[in-house]
């Protein structure tokens, strides 16, 4: 998969850029606040319904402007579409190849992306919230339906909630066996998803590192011992059944899974408390590229990998064993750095380089590294 042609407009701080991309590594240097991660998201929206920077959608247009644009041609499977997201507060619009599409999942696997940046080694640290809406993005980008189900699910708890708030809980019972039905879905495919991340979880970790630590992920969710969906929908109506004076005393549903968790381990110990800086940095990225295998597997073809503020996520070590990783594969990368220094790339060979300031890119050139 290949972005040959991206045109941006009035998104967030970037004005008009119009740019064809190496097609292998892509150095985007400058200093911060320049608009280079601006534009890593611009890439990652003419794919995603959503930002993977969770952004209101006021956000991303630039001020002063009523709408943004963006377009990129992308190549995948011998066959070049057009892509078009145009953005007004009144909400967006995507078109492919000059035809309007009507549903986020029309827009599903036309540009594959994974994106590693700070915010994500975070998730390590942070609650519960941040790791289900990682896992919910990953699970989603490699199955269209997991779309549908979580939002059945979504749908089904928030009228639930609304009946534990009233006074009146005629039809509780039926929005539970509901609740349950979706949220079983929801389970079934987060389990698969994440029985299939870690056996390649386990290399990626060991290649990037170098080390001898064995990196594990676990997604156990409260209630729920079963990996059949008939099963798991019995054992949630015993989880609800548990928690329904709980719910009724807070006017919500206290379990399920929107609260649930996603651990990670490094020798079986939570990587949260005990892992370094540079381990969970290193089980992050891992991670990602444990992300691009399924879906390689799944579309035939590597996605795109945008690597933001790559200065200051990995040391040196670390760097070396990605790029040897990357340099290996057919895979267009978008690199963000404060460094216009092509060292960082190891033997990466024909990098475009680019350097962004003050919303605006000039190309710089091709440079070789030896």
């Amino acid at each position: 998969m290949r972005l040959k042609h991206l045109a941006v407009s009035s998104f967030r701080n970037i004005g008009m850029i119009r740019v064809e991309p190496g097609k292998h590594f892509n150095l985007l240097y400058g200093f911060n606040g320049q608009g280079k991660t601006n534009l890593l998201e611009a890439i990652y929206l003419l794919g995603n319904p959503r930002s993977f920077r969770n952004s209101r959608l006021s956000e991303l247009i630039r001020h002063g402007e009523t709408r943004a644009q963006l377009l990129g041609e992308v190549e995948s499977c011998g066959t070049v579409s057009r892509i078009k997201l145009s953005l007004e507060s009144a909400g967006r619009r995507v078109e492919i190849d000059s035809k309007g599409i009507r549903r986020a999942s029309d827009l599903h696997g036309k540009l594959n992306a994974v994106v590693f940046s700070p915010d994500d080694t975070g998730m390590v640290k942070s609650g519960p919230e941040a790791r289900r809406r990682y896992l919910d993005r990953a699970v989603y980008t490699g199955d269209i339906a997991y779309l549908h189900c979580w939002h059945d699910y979504h749908r089904i708890l928030k009228q639930r909630n609304n009946l534990l708030k009233s006074t009146d809980k005629t039809g509780l019972d039926v929005w539970t066996e509901k609740l349950a039905e979706a949220g079983a879905d929801v389970i079934e495919h987060r389990q698969q998803y994440v029985a299939l991340l870690e056996t390649r979880l386990k290399q990626h970790y060991a290649t990037i590192s170098g080390g001898s630590e064995a990196a594990g992920i676990r997604y156990q969710p409260e209630g729920v011992q079963a990996a059949d969906r008939i099963s798991i929908r019995e054992e949630l109506l015993q989880l609800f059944s548990r928690h329904a004076r709980s719910d009724e005393r807070y006017g919500t549903t206290t379990a399920g899974p929107h609260r649930d968790d996603l651990t990670f381990y490094l020798d079986d110990r939570p990587l949260k408390a005990f892992g370094s800086q540079g381990q969970q940095k290193s089980f992050v990225l891992a991670l990602k590229m444990s992300e691009m295998d399924n879906l390689q597997a799944i579309f035939g073809e590597s996605p795109l990998l945008l690597l933001d503020d790559m200065s200051s996520e990995l040391d040196a070590r670390r760097n070396g064993n990605l790029m040897e990783f990357l340099t290996a594969r057919d895979i267009q990368v978008f690199i963000t750095t404060t460094e216009p220094s092509t060292t960082l790339l190891g033997t990466a060979v024909n990098c475009a380089v680019f350097r962004m300031e003050d919303g605006n890119l000039t190309f710089e050139g091709n440079q070789s590294h030896d």
